[in-house]
């Protein structure tokens, strides 16, 4: 299956792309397939497993499922639509999904939490069910939120194999589903690693369309960073989390232009932009998976630190640079995971880096052996982070996490850029330990709020 940069980087809503996205995707299929059933349904039913139960309601995961089964996508939802939708059910118990009349649905008893039965195929399980006048389940599907925003049945997961990786597809001219078959290529055509990317990208879509489809992207991931540099006030969620990326943009302007102030400040302006990004996010704003929720903000703060504070840089080179980002997004997701309750943050933070480190060498000029090794760089100093949200909030300490996340990516960047390519550990490795690291990881570890910050800093 090809990966498209629009697979990699989603228009969706927050606090999560595996809780929130994710069961909207779920129940939109769901709604499709049982439009195609005989029979008529009276209501709806849906259990969350794994982490998806553990940590869904701090994820908002109830009320994306209930909007997901009144048929609200994530990339298309109007906000207050999607309240007057909830509100509506909380004063009816009744969805309305189209085409399928009023379907029973009372939150309180149909919306199930089971902290006891994990499902096999992975940690963010859900069963979405229909079910006849007396309230027996006439039909089930069961749906797994693999992380990015990306969603597999039970039938398609058991049916994952090596034709699924990366741009692995017979259907494009550059089918590489490891960074070394990547590099092979860019040696043997001479090509840089976005315009391998560009061209797989031609045979589903025209060169105006990616632009056009790149440029939307750029604008929802600037459009959400200024919302987060301009919006003071509490994260809701219960931990009283003030949002500071407003405070610290003003401060920062304020000192901007002193002689005085340190070279390290520049730290202060990545971590700002990625802040921004992931408080917006938390307040359940409208990002971009990059390649997740969770990790929203470090690729748009490595594009704002470059356009706004690198000589030379222009929007121009934006398509570059996601498109190798892209290109390095899709070696990660389908030799290892993106997903947090897969392994850990490594899997998103991680990733983000890896990806937003290979994209700022690329527009600075690296040749995709500089450039696989800055992706190498960024994820190898991610290897082993947890994922451990307090209160099961995308919060703490989440949203810090993407600003030192932008940090190495810049730094994995200049590094490579200071060297000509050879590295001792390839990017495959890299990508196969965070695998291994996250298949070894303790599950209290890997977003189920059991383990690490999430059980020793006082949350209530």
């Amino acid at each position: 299956m090809f990966l498209s940069v629009f697979d990699i980087f989603k228009i969706g809503v927050g606090p999560s792309s595996s809780h929130t996205m994710g069961p909207m995707v779920a129940g939109g299929r769901f709604l499709d397939a049982l439009r195609e059933q005989p029979f008529k349904a009276h209501g709806l039913r849906a259990s969350l497993h794994g982490s998806l139960a553990f940590t869904g309601k701090g994820h908002a995961t109830d009320r994306a499922t209930i909007l997901g089964l009144a048929g609200f996508l994530p990339e298309t939802m109007d906000a207050e639509a999607a309240e007057a939708a909830l509100e509506l059910n909380r004063q009816t118990r009744v969805l309305t999904p189209r085409d399928l009349g009023e379907l029973h649905f009372d939150p309180a008893q149909d919306l199930i939490f089971d902290f006891d039965r994990a499902l096999s195929g992975h940690a963010n399980g859900m069963i979405l069910m229909a079910t006849d006048a007396q309230g027996d389940v006439i039909f089930s599907e069961t749906y797994y939120s693999i992380g990015g925003g990306f969603v597999l049945t039970a039938g398609e997961m058991a049916a994952r194999g090596d034709e699924t990786r990366s741009d692995a597809s017979p259907k494009v001219p550059f089918a590489f589903a490891h960074a070394s078959e990547m590099l092979e290529m860019a040696a043997k055509t001479d090509k840089s690693i976005a315009q391998m990317k560009r061209e797989n990208e031609r045979v589903f879509r025209s060169d105006v369309e990616i632009t056009a489809g790149i440029q939307r992207i750029w604008q929802v991931m600037r459009d959400c960073m200024d919302r987060g540099l301009a919006t003071r006030g509490i994260l809701p969620g219960g931990l009283s989390i003030r949002r500071r990326a407003a405070g610290i943009h003003e401060a920062l302007q304020a000192e901007s232009g002193l002689n005085q102030t340190a070279p390290h400040v520049i730290n202060d302006w990545m971590s700002m932009y990625a802040m921004a990004v992931n408080e917006e996010n938390a307040a359940g704003g409208q990002v971009v998976t990059a390649p997740t929720n969770g990790a929203a903000g470090v690729v748009p703060a490595v594009i704002r630190y470059w356009l706004d504070h690198v000589p030379g840089a222009s929007e121009r080179q934006l398509d570059d640079f996601l498109l190798t980002a892209a290109a390095v997004g899709g070696l990660i997701k389908h030799n290892a995971s993106i997903s947090g309750a897969e392994c850990g943050c490594q899997a998103e933070v991680g990733s983000a880096s890896a990806m937003a480190a290979a994209g700022l060498c690329a527009v600075l000029g690296g040749t995709a052996e500089q450039v696989e090794n800055a992706a190498e760089i960024a994820l190898e100093h991610h290897l082993g982070m947890t994922c451990d949200p307090v209160r099961g909030l995308v919060q703490v300490p989440c949203i810090e996490r993407n600003g030192l996340g932008a940090i190495k990516a810049v730094s994995a960047a200049s590094l490579a850029l200071r060297g000509d390519g050879k590295h001792f550990v390839p990017l495959d490795v890299a990508i196969e330990t965070m695998r291994q690291t996250g298949r070894d990881m303790m599950d209290k570890y890997k977003e189920t709020s059991l383990g690490g910050l999430a059980v020793n800093v006082p949350n209530c």
